[in-house]
């Protein structure tokens, strides 16, 4: 397992949760700002996932043009499982965002953390 899947799936359920609004409010004052920071972060972590699982995958990408059945590979399989079986980059986020790890600021240069 890669270092970016286990630092982000660390602690963090595959189920969804409710959570409190007034406490995803309190980090920046304002609902919708702080859904948009979780969003951009979700978005920054599904682009970094989907770019480490096509660059393992691509390891067992056949380069020949030959009209041969494709072989399934049981390590690719697997690899894939192991990507299905993790928490949506939401869910990541939203943690990441209510345990303070998200750095953002506003256009005015106001500095948050």
């Amino acid at each position: 397992m890669s270092k970016l899947r286990r630092q982000l799936s660390a602690g963090i359920t595959n189920s969804i949760e409710t959570r409190n609004l007034d406490e995803i409010k309190g980090k920046t004052g304002n609902l919708y700002e702080s859904i948009s920071i979780v969003g951009k972060r979700a978005n920054q972590i599904n682009i970094s996932l989907k770019e480490e699982l096509h660059n393992k995958l691509e390891e067992f990408a056949s380069h020949t043009d030959s009209l041969e059945e494709i072989h399934e590979n049981k390590e690719q399989i697997e690899i894939s499982r192991a990507y299905e079986r993790m928490p949506n980059p939401a869910l990541l986020a939203t943690q990441e965002f209510l345990d303070e790890k998200v750095y953002f600021r506003k256009g005015d240069d106001e500095l948050f953390s």
